[in-house]
């Protein structure tokens, strides 16, 4: 999933006006006629559910509206430039190259004008006064805004799980939902943010699997650090500390302490914490987190616990 792009959009210019003028049998020296050029064609994002990746964008990064046509004679007005939508996945930042906020569309089918287009020249019509009964004066178009742009996704979840590497979260993620993530027994297997949709008792929630966290990630290491800004969003926070760790309270502190550092306000969601794998010995690490959730993704083990919780708490 392709969570960053830069990209640069160009709306169309508008079309020139023209300087021109009746040629009628019996009407003497025909008066102006030249008509306004046609406005550019505007471009808008809009925010759809049909993706939930801007990878079209780092492979395409120039966009352009098409330009107004020019006016014609019998003051006909040059057809207007055609608008350019694009479209982003819900939970899409648009900012300038100050990386200033623009628009944060958080709902399916926001639509919004980013560049406007140029406005269409003005015939010599236009310009005919009582002293100037020939003008020969026509304006052009102007140019559309140009701009580059920055665009951010932050994924739109109800729960994020967070946790180490290998804590157990894209296994949990494929039990509790139709979620195919990648899952393998190595550090970083997810690489990136994968999403589920979890029905429960006539409720639906939508979980994001956030891949593992390191110490120092709010400084860029490892991989979790690309996707921190996906927690940002969560309502729920599902932390899956591994039964197996050699320090489970010190994963757990080191987790936290890295969502501090990346944005203070996330450390203040509501949070579940769960230990992992209770297929296996999990009595060191109960020691630590007594009002844990205890769960085991492989047998089944605490998992309607952990849904029942889940669905109470958001």
């Amino acid at each position: 999933m392709t969570d960053e792009a830069q990209i640069e959009i160009s709306a169309g210019k508008g079309g020139n006006g023209i300087v021109s003028f009746r040629h009628e049998k019996y009407v003497a020296k025909g008066g102006p006629d030249g008509g306004d050029g046609g406005d550019g064609g505007n471009i808008y994002f809009e925010s759809t559910t049909r993706t939930n990746t801007l990878s079209d964008y780092v492979r395409i990064k120039a966009y352009r509206a098409s330009g107004g046509g020019s006016g014609g004679p019998a003051k006909r007005h040059g057809k207007n430039g055609e608008d350019l939508t694009l479209f982003v996945p819900v939970g899409t930042l648009i900012k300038d190259m100050d990386q200033n906020i623009l628009f944060d569309l958080t709902k399916p089918d926001q639509k919004i004008l980013v560049a406007k287009g140029g406005k269409g020249g003005l015939g010599n019509v236009h310009f005919k006064t009582s002293t100037n009964r020939v003008p020969q004066e026509a304006t052009p178009g102007e140019e559309g805004e140009q701009k580059i742009i920055a665009l951010e996704l932050k994924l739109i979840a109800d729960v994020g799980l967070i946790g180490m590497p290998n804590a157990g979260k894209s296994t949990l993620l494929s039990v509790i939902s139709r979620a195919k993530p990648k899952i393998a027994d190595y550090p970083f297997t997810t690489l990136s943010p994968n999403l589920g949709v979890v029905s429960y008792k006539n409720k639906s929630f939508v979980i994001a699997d956030i891949p593992g966290l390191i110490e120092g990630a709010s400084k860029g290491k490892g991989l979790g650090h690309q996707f921190l800004r996906h927690v940002e969003r969560t309502k729920l926070l599902v932390h899956l500390i591994d039964c197996q760790s050699k320090d489970a309270l010190k994963d757990y502190k080191t987790i936290r302490d890295e969502l501090k550092m990346s944005n203070p306000n996330i450390i203040s969601k509501k949070e579940i914490v769960v230990l992992t794998k209770s297929d296996l010995d999990c009595t060191e690490a109960k020691k630590h987190f007594k009002d844990a959730l205890v769960i085991s993704a492989a047998t089944g083990q605490g998992v309607e616990k952990l849904l029942q919780q889940i669905s109470k708490r958001v």
